[in-house]
């Protein structure tokens, strides 16, 4: 069993004198930096020259500097700009910057284990990686609870690198739900695989093609949507709390009896499982991060069409005018942020 950490084994006080610079002030950059900020650390947001974020950062009483700046003033300098970009800002603005003893830290493996970001072999590679977005990182932590979290070391050159981390989540409240031990590898294969065969790929796909059935089958779209997306959050729920189990206890006999005669049926486990394994030979060997970053090189232009394509289908039409019409429809709190 992967090896737990608590508030108990975390001392923020490692941060005592420590310079921690937070590059990007997105979904997950601006919950740690405030986190940080509050629990009392020498804290500072790297941005771009401009960027529209700066004025924000500035608003809620953070050091802003340039990325260059905050690199070379950062004892721990965390990376928090989105994946496709990291290589590029780091060879332009971190690795000048780096000196030995410094930390640099990340909250998803991708560009350390596809090596691309090659860090000196005189710092410490580090992940703090919260399960969680990062609307949902600040907003436990001010209600005094926390976001888990997974760490792993890469590159332990100070023989501090741990003691570090740790503390890190402290700063960030990760401490208080629990901190997991991993490898960057693990954490950016399962991340990977997760998202593309269940959370995000699978979840998309098998909502999409509920909708379209019953509207196919003459069923009005708002009915569609309400049954086989709407209540998505309300089962999901219920498996975060207490697991199957306790989603099984909370729905009827009869919606259990369809889980057990139906679900296979549209997932055939064989086939399934196969196409599964698939993914995760994609994510193991390369391929899928070669095609991620080819595409990044290349103007997204598949990316770009997937989306525009996605937003024009009915299931999200119809959503949007129903959550505008409903109580429940509050888009307010979605994390949008850019970095």
């Amino acid at each position: 069993m992967a090896k737990m950490y608590y508030a108990k084994d975390c001392d923020i006080n490692y941060l005592n004198g420590k310079k921690i610079a937070i590059i990007g002030y997105g979904s997950q950059g601006h919950a740690h930096a405030l986190n940080l900020k509050d629990s009392g650390c020498d804290v500072c947001v790297g941005l771009r020259a401009g960027s529209k974020n700066w004025k924000n950062a500035e608003e809620a009483g953070l050091k802003v500097m340039t990325i260059p700046e905050a690199a070379k003033w950062g004892d721990i300098i965390m990376i928090l700009v989105n994946d496709e970009v990291q290589a590029d800002v780091y060879k332009k603005d971190i690795a000048p910057n780096l000196e030995a003893g410094n930390m640099l830290m990340f909250a998803h493996g991708f560009n350390i284990h596809f090596k691309q970001i090659v860090p000196p072999a005189d710092v410490d590679v580090s992940m703090i990686a919260p399960k969680g977005p990062g609307h949902t990182v600040r907003s436990t932590y001010v209600n005094g609870k926390g976001v888990p979290c997974l760490i792993a070391v890469e590159q332990n050159a100070t023989g501090d690198a741990y003691k570090l981390a740790l503390a890190y989540a402290a700063g960030i409240g990760g401490a208080r739900g629990g901190v997991m031990e991993t490898t960057f590898q693990d954490e950016t294969e399962t991340d990977l695989f997760g998202e593309q065969a269940v959370l995000c790929g699978g979840v998309v796909e098998l909502m999409k093609l509920g909708f379209e059935t019953l509207v196919e089958a003459g069923y009005e779209p708002e009915n569609a949507y309400f049954e086989c997306i709407h209540e998505m959050k309300l089962i999901i729920d219920l498996i975060n709390k207490g697991g199957v189990a306790a989603m099984n206890y909370s729905i009827s006999d009869t919606a259990e009896f369809g889980e057990y005669v139906s679900g296979p049926r549209v997932l055939p486990y064989e086939e399934t499982k196969k196409n599964m394994k698939a993914v995760l030979t994609d994510i193991q060997d390369g391929v899928f991060a070669g095609k991620w970053i080819a595409e990044n090189k290349n103007g997204r232009t598949f990316f770009n069409a997937k989306r525009a394509q996605l937003a024009k289908h009915q299931m999200e039409t119809v959503g949007a005018e129903l959550r505008k019409n409903m109580l429940w429809g509050d888009d307010t709190d979605l994390d949008t942020a850019s970095n």
